[in-house]
């Protein structure tokens, strides 16, 4: 293995939330008068903290979203999971294989904590990562495209961030990879390539991820 530390981002990576969250997302603000359609929601939000969907709705608008809107949204959110959501096929053998080989990984997310944990409790992913495998933009004070969250991630797992690999599948995400100075790995089985351009490989399957890692 080349890398010292595998960085998986959460949704759409470990597990298949993407369709979940962003239809979700995409109703809701259009409930509220904010027309958007599910590709929408992927081009702007995906891959972003909940700041952004307030930033951006601002920003286009000039009228801030309900102060209960991460609230209701997030429970919107958490009930769909409890019906539907999965894990990526493949994620489970890239963990057995980096476990198996005594690489490092954690996984850092645009999601709040909880939003981490219920998934992964859903898809079953929750033993292979306990609390100091976690890291949120909860815990920073710049989410992703800024490069804080793999940064503090990497410092917190005692790495330095050229000996890093970041498992992405956004845009968002690439770029704060590339700012942080590691190595990215984009996933594009939701993503087209093209804009994931500035990952440093690209993959479509995630069972191929432990051999791309180790080449």
């Amino acid at each position: 293995m080349r890398y010292d530390l595998v960085i998986f981002d959460n949704d759409g990576v470990l597990v298949d939330s993407e369709p979940i969250s962003n239809r979700l997302l995409a109703g809701y603000l259009t409930e509220l008068g904010h027309p958007t359609s599910y590709e929408d929601s992927l081009r702007d939000y995906m891959g972003g903290a909940m700041h952004r969907v307030h930033d951006l709705v601002l920003e286009r608008t000039g009228r801030r979203l309900p102060e209960d809107f991460d609230d209701v949204f997030h429970g919107r959110v958490f009930a769909a999971f409890e019906r539907e959501l999965e894990p990526v096929p493949g994620a489970v053998g890239v963990l057995e294989k980096l476990t198996a080989d005594g690489v490092a990984y954690c996984v850092a997310s645009s999601g709040s904590h909880e939003r981490i944990r219920v998934g992964h409790r859903k898809a079953g992913l929750d033993r292979w990562f306990d609390d100091r495998r976690i890291f949120s933009s909860q815990d920073v004070g710049r989410g992703k495209p800024a490069p804080d969250l793999f940064l503090h991630a990497a410092g917190r797992m005692g790495v330095a961030p050229e000996r890093c690999a970041v498992i992405e599948d956004s845009p968002l995400g690439v770029q704060a990879a590339v700012a942080a100075g590691m190595d990215v790995y984009g996933f594009t089985a939701m993503t087209p390539a093209a804009k994931l351009a500035g990952a440093t490989r690209l993959f479509a399957d995630m069972g191929e991820l432990a051999d791309l890692l180790a080449g």
